[in-house]
C-alpha cells in the first residue's frame, strides 16, 4: 500500500510539473536562506575568533584611562613608561612576556615611493605578545635596542607597496626624515578584528622611536602575554595591584588605567555575531512558513480538481486513510524536494558569499539536516488539512461533482 500510494503521489506531481515547481519555490527559498545565513554567520564568527587570536598569545592590554572608548579619560591619565613593562614581566607570576608599545602615523619613503603607515616602537618582546614571526631577516640585537639604532622591521603591506618584487632586507626607509635600515619582514596576518590592515606597519626599537621619531618617552600601551594554563583574572589582579603601586594611587583613588583581556573581547564579538546569525536565520525561516502555506493552497486546489477521481476511488473500496496518505505523501514529497534543492542552492550561495566577504566557509551538517527535516515537517503540517478534506469526501457527492 505504501509503495502504491507513493507511485500515485509521484504521478500526480509529474502531471503538473510547472505547478509543482512553483509550489516548492517558497520552500526552496526558505531552506536556502536559512542555511546560507547560518553558514555565513558561522564563518564570520570563526573569522572574528581567528582575528582576535591573531592579536596575541593570551594577550592582556594595559592602557591609560579608566575604560576603553570615548569618555575613558585616557587623554588625561598619565602615560606608562618602558620600565612598567619590565616590572610586569619580572614581578607578576604567569606572565610570558611584556612589551611597551607606542605608535604614531607617518609617511614612509623608500625606493622612490611613498606610503602612509603606522610606526610602532617597542622591544623584541612585542614579537612574542603579538604572535609575530619573520618571513625574512632578523629581530633587533640587544645593542640596537639599547642605543636606539636606526633599524626597523616592516610589515608585508609596507614591503609590497614600497619594494614590490625587489628585496627589502638591507634597504633603507625614511620615517619622518629618519633613515632606517630594514633588518626584517614580518609574516602577513591580514585583516584585523576591527577591519584594519595588521600588516601595514613599520616596527623599530622603542628607544629609536622615542628619541628620533616622536621626541618623548611616553608609552601608550603595555602588551602582556600570559603563559598557557594560568588564570587570567589572577594575572589581571596582580597587574592592577602592581600598576597602582607604581602610579602611586592611594586606596581611595580609582584606577587611572584599564586592563583588557582580548579573549573576553573575542567572546563578546563572537556572541554578538551568533545572536545576529540566529536573528537572520529566524527571519529567513519565515519564508518556510510562507512556502508551507503555498503547499496547502495548491493541495486544496488539487483536491478540488480531482474530486471525481477521489470519489471513484472511495466508491470502489479505497479506505479514507489511503486517500489521506496519498495526498499527505504528495505534500511531503513536494516539501522534501524543495528542501533538497534549497540545500544545494545554499551550498553554492554560502561558498560565494564567504569568498566575497573574505570569511571561512564552515559547512555545518546539523544545520542542513535540521533545515531539511523542518521542510519535510512543513509538508506534513500544511498538507494534512487538504489530505483530510480529500479523505472525508462523500463518494456520491464527489461523483456528482462537475
Amino acid at each position: 500500500m505504501w509503495f502504491n500510494t507513493l507511485v500515485l503521489a509521484l504521478r500526480s506531481i509529474r502531471r503538473n510539473l510547472l505547478r509543482s515547481f512553483l509550489t516548492v519555490l517558497g520552500i526552496v527559498i526558505g531552506v536556502a536562506a536559512v542555511i546560507t545565513m547560518v553558514t555565513v554567520g558561522n564563518g564570520a564568527t570563526l573569522a572574528i575568533q581567528n582575528q582576535i587570536a591573531g592579536l596575541g598569545t593570551n594577550l592582556l592590554q594595559v592602557r591609560p584611562g579608566q575604560r576603553i572608548g570615548p569618555g575613558s579619560g585616557g587623554a588625561f591619565a598619565p602615560a606608562f613608561i618602558a620600565a612598567d613593562a619590565t616590572a610586569i614581566a619580572q614581578q607578576v607570576p604567569g606572565v610570558l612576556a611584556a612589551a611597551p608599545e607606542s605608535r604614531t602615523g607617518s609617511v614612509v619613503v623608500a625606493n622612490g615611493r611613498n606610503w602612509s603607515s603606522s610606526i610602532i616602537g617597542s622591544t623584541n618582546d612585542w614579537m612574542i605578545t603579538g604572535n609575530w614571526t619573520l618571513s625574512d631577516g632578523r629581530t633587533f640585537t640587544e645593542d640596537e635596542q639599547r642605543v636606539g639604532a636606526a633599524v626597523c622591521i616592516i610589515g608585508e603591506t609596507v614591503r609590497r607597496e614600497l619594494f614590490g618584487p625587489s628585496p627589502a632586507i638591507g634597504a633603507t626607509v625614511r620615517v619622518r626624515q629618519v633613515p632606517c635600515e630594514v633588518v626584517g619582514v614580518l609574516n602577513a596576518k591580514g585583516q584585523g578584528a576591527f577591519g584594519n590592515d595588521q600588516d601595514d606597519l613599520v616596527y623599530m626599537p622603542l628607544n629609536t622611536f622615542q628619541r628620533r621619531v616622536v621626541g618623548h618617552t611616553r608609552v601608550a600601551t603595555l602588551q602582556v602575554s600570559m603563559m598557557d594554563g594560568v588564570e587570567p583574572e589572577i594575572v589581571k589582579e596582580s597587574i592592577v595591584q602592581l600598576m597602582r603601586e607604581r602610579r602611586k594611587l592611594s586606596e581611595t583613588d580609582e584606577d587611572n588605567f584599564n586592563v583588557l583581556d582580548t579573549r573576553q573581547l573575542g567572546e563578546t564579538l563572537s556572541g554578538t555575531t551568533r545572536v545576529l546569525t540566529m536573528l537572520l536565520g529566524a527571519v529567513a525561516a519565515v519564508s518556510l512558513i510562507v512556502g508551507g502555506i503555498g503547499i496547502m493552497n495548491i493541495m486544496l486546489v488539487s483536491v478540488t480538481e480531482r474530486t471525481r477521481e477521489i470519489g471513484l476511488r472511495l466508491a470502489i473500496g479505497a479506505l479514507e486513510r489511503e486517500v489521506l496518505l496519498q495526498f499527505l505523501i504528495e505534500a511531503v514529497v513536494l516539501a522534501a524536494l524543495g528542501g533538497v534543492i534549497g540545500m544545494l542552492l545554499a551550498v553554492g550561495a554560502s561558498v560565494g558569499l564567504s569568498a566575497l566577504m573574505n570569511v571561512p566557509f564552515v559547512f555545518n551538517p546539523g544545520v542542513n539536516v535540521l533545515a531539511f527535516a523542518f521542510s519535510a515537517g512543513i509538508g506534513v503540517v500544511f498538507g494534512f488539512f487538504p489530505a483530510r478534506r480529500a479523505a472525508r469526501l462523500d463518494p456520491i457527492e464527489a461523483l456528482r461533482h462537475e
